[in-house]
């Protein structure tokens, strides 16, 4: 399904068919949280996603980098759009500041922010065996949505 669903882009925009996506993903860690990001990345609210430096070192994976393309799914695994990498800012978590949260769509206040991230934070570290820390480096993905299904 997946495999089908890049194709499908790929055809759509005219891209080579040796063209990769480096991630395959649905956001957060629980069904209504994810499918609530999805429905805002869909609406055109979500327009970024943070996540600790660590959980990439913790899970061997590369830094996202900005023209790197993404297949974002519900929660089930179902393929719903592709993004593309704009930009990537890595930046202390307590330097964190609402004009550069606020491109994630979810949270109305910085407040309200550091609170949900920090919780995630701290769930994720617990279990990849990192710490969280204010002065924990976050990367800030900045994305646009490219294809819908």
């Amino acid at each position: 399904m997946i495999e089908e669903f890049w194709q499908e882009f790929l055809t759509a925009i005219g891209k080579d068919s040796t063209t990769r996506y480096v991630d395959c993903f649905h956001f957060d860690s629980s069904g209504k949280a994810a499918n609530g990001c999805l429905a805002l990345v869909l609406a055109g609210q979500k327009k970024a996603t943070t996540s600790s430096i660590f959980a990439f070192e913790c899970n061997g994976e590369p830094l996202p980098i900005a023209g790197d393309y993404s297949i974002v799914t519900d929660f089930g695994g179902d393929p719903y759009c592709v993004i593309k990498t704009t930009s990537v800012t890595i930046i202390p978590y307590g330097k964190m500041t609402y004009d550069i949260a606020k491109r994630e769509g979810e949270d109305d206040t910085l407040e309200e922010w550091q609170v949900t991230h920090e919780r995630f934070f701290r769930e994720q570290g617990r279990i990849l065996g990192y710490e969280f820390s204010e002065s924990m480096p976050v990367v800030l993905e900045n994305f646009e949505v490219v294809y819908t299904k």
